[in-house]
């Protein structure tokens, strides 16, 4: 018998989610929206802010009529505190206040959201997990109370970066499956290699990589490139925090876990040192509801305490993971 539902809420960028889940890891609903900001732009804040609000309504009634549920079957409520964009996330708390209506509150960060839901759907139990998403690029893994970044970029996030080339070279956004699909048809070409101990740095890469384009190197040649030199430098950063703490799992999560051509070499990787792959599905490994909703069933189950407002600069390794026993 389920015992508790929680309806959770993202709103961290361009995506507004509302996704519904049981205690019990099923998700009953998740129905999200995103924000196209115009050709050449990037995210705009306020007008992606603008855009949650607009949509917010109609995609809370789509869950519910996809779980076959209404809000008094809700539970629990939990919305994605940071870190992200704060205009998106004032609208994702005030909606979330909205229609808590008494219920319990519970703001969770988005970024170990996205390490949970990987944990819940695929099994593994204490992996060192590869996040990668548009802002975000973190390796980490579980130590002493937390989940740990042992290494992590030095400047912008590897989706951010690849969404950067792509919007200057006229790829729609989001530009990461376009290249992917570029990428399909191309040939290497040597590009800068930076990783600097256990961190890495994407923004030299991607201006090189325009340069050349101006020169007029073929477009398929670069995304192929592009998408073996980073990930190469992801996957050589991986492994050493796998050889440093000893796990014998990998879970690769976010946005960029999607692409195939990143978790064919994260499973060489693992294979050749006797490790065991896992990626998040692909329904959950952008930014959605689901993930809030089940790291709030956690925060809610632990006796969590929520901090009050929005935390935009929240970093993975400042939250206690007091479900983790």
């Amino acid at each position: 018998m389920i015992s508790m539902i929680c309806l959770g809420i993202e709103s961290t960028a361009h995506t507004f989610g509302v996704g519904i889940v049981s205690d019990k890891g099923r998700s009953l609903s998740n129905v999200w929206d995103m924000y196209r900001p115009p050709g050449g732009w990037g995210i705009k804040p306020q007008d992606a802010a603008q855009h949650h609000k607009k949509v917010s309504k109609d995609i809370l009634e789509k869950a519910l009529s996809e779980a076959k549920l209404t809000l008094k079957d809700i539970g629990l409520v939990a919305f994605s505190q940071g870190p992200g964009l704060p205009p998106c996330l004032k609208e994702g708390l005030l909606f979330a206040k909205g229609i808590s209506k008494g219920k319990p509150l519970v703001g969770v960060n988005h970024c170990i959201a996205h390490v949970e839901i990987g944990k819940l759907c695929t099994g593994v139990k204490d992996p060192v997990t590869l996040y990668v998403s548009g802002a975000n690029t973190q390796v980490l893994a579980f130590a002493e109370g937390r989940y740990r970044c042992f290494g992590e970029t030095m400047d912008v996030g590897i989706g951010n970066a690849l969404d950067k080339f792509g919007r200057e070279v006229g790829l729609e956004f989001p530009a990461g499956p376009k290249i992917e699909a570029l990428a399909q048809k191309g040939h290497y070409l040597e590009l800068p290699y930076v990783v600097k101990g256990m961190d890495l740095s994407f923004s030299g890469i991607i201006t090189e990589a325009l340069t050349r384009r101006r020169k007029g190197y073929l477009l398929e040649d670069l995304c192929f490139s592009l998408q073996e030199t980073l990930f190469a430098m992801l996957t050589e950063v991986t492994e050493r925090a796998m050889a440093h703490t000893g796990k014998n799992g990998l879970l690769l999560t976010g946005g960029v876990a999607a692409n195939s051509r990143l978790q064919e070499m994260l499973g060489i990787m693992c294979r050749e040192r006797g490790a065991v792959f896992h990626a998040v599905p692909r329904e959950f490994a952008g930014d959605c509801g689901a993930n809030i909703a089940w790291l709030g069933i956690l925060h809610h189950k632990s006796r969590m305490k929520t901090k009050p407002g929005i935390l935009p600069r929240q970093r993975t390794d400042e939250v206690d993971a007091g479900w983790i026993r």
